[in-house]
């Protein structure tokens, strides 16, 4: 295990997805490089980059973050209480892109890897992350595009881990209060460490390297779609699950809040603008219906 060579992998593929996406919008990104203070709880240093008010993107941002605290959190130990009381690093990248378009989609994409240490003990490490999509106005295309593509980059290392982490993805992005998943899916992995390090953070770069592929092809067939003032809204009602879904249930946002994590970059995953709406219900055989009635159902996209 070598945090160098994690570090250059994650900080060169912010570097590489920025890139990408810049040239495609026609904007750059902002970086914000940034450190922690070393007498504050979460100690560790950062670069967060934000487009703006793009031409595509309402609001982008990718974020590299490598930080280290004394103790675990409860958010992050409830669920394997041995790990309660070591220390911990965790080095990765998120990003979340808002587009201006409503025909396109919403993504979301984090990759990390997670060390908690003991005097004495052997450390416990594991990968997570995945990426998946939230569209307002779904196309059957991208749909399968966006899965095979997660397919295609995880079948090397092992025909099942496609349909699991397809699976893990549609329970982990759901609403419970609203009893319903924030988008189509992708793919979902989280304490995951069974090929053992080397092929673990292969497996995890594999999903990272996929990204790009994944989602800028719907962003470059989506971009000049028409869309009416009634679409734009509704898009921003959507965006309510979003919000609702990253400040409840994200274990990503939870720990990086409860941790004393950055906030500003935490929070960059917030959409600009978003509305709600009392007791709001689509009118029947409408587009918007559609949403709830087809491309909010888990399904084998690749059937």
């Amino acid at each position: 295990m070598n945090i160098q060579t994690l570090k250059d992998y994650f900080w060169g593929l912010q570097d590489r997805i920025t890139a990408a996406m810049s040239a495609l919008d026609g904007k750059a990104f902002i970086a914000d490089e940034w450190q922690k203070p070393e007498d504050s709880k979460l100690k560790g240093y950062g670069r967060t980059c934000i487009l703006d008010g793009g031409n595509i993107l309402e609001k982008g941002g990718v974020g590299f973050s490598h930080v280290r605290g004394d103790q675990m959190p409860p958010s992050a130990s409830h669920h394997r209480p041995e790990l309660a009381g070591r220390s911990f690093e965790a080095i990765g990248v998120s990003l979340v892109f808002h587009p201006n378009n409503p025909k396109i989609p919403t993504t979301h994409m984090n990759v990390r890897c997670f060390i908690a240490q003991a005097p004495g003990k052997e450390p416990v490490w594991w990968f997570g992350g995945g990426f998946d999509l939230t569209p307002y106005y779904g196309v059957d295309e991208d749909c399968k595009h966006f899965h095979q593509t997660a397919k295609d980059a995880l079948d090397p290392f092992g025909d099942d881990l496609y349909p699991r982490f397809k699976k893990w993805c549609d329970e982990y992005f759901y609403l419970k209060h609203r009893e319903e998943p924030r988008g189509i899916g992708g793919v979902f992995f989280d304490d995951f460490n069974e090929l053992g390090f080397e092929k673990s953070f292969a497996m995890t770069r594999a999903i990272g390297d996929a990204f790009i592929n994944a989602y800028l092809p719907i962003a470059q067939r989506r971009q000049n779609d028409p869309f009416t003032a009634e679409e734009k809204s509704f898009q921003e009602y959507r965006r309510g699950r979003y919000v609702e879904y990253n400040l409840i249930f994200d274990r990503g946002t939870i720990f990086g809040l409860h941790s004393g994590g950055r906030t500003e970059s935490i929070l960059m995953s917030m959409p600009p603008v978003v509305q709600w709406r009392y007791n709001w219900h689509p009118e029947p055989n409408t587009p918007e219906a559609k949403l709830y009635d087809y491309y909010l159902k888990p399904r084998d996209w690749l059937a």
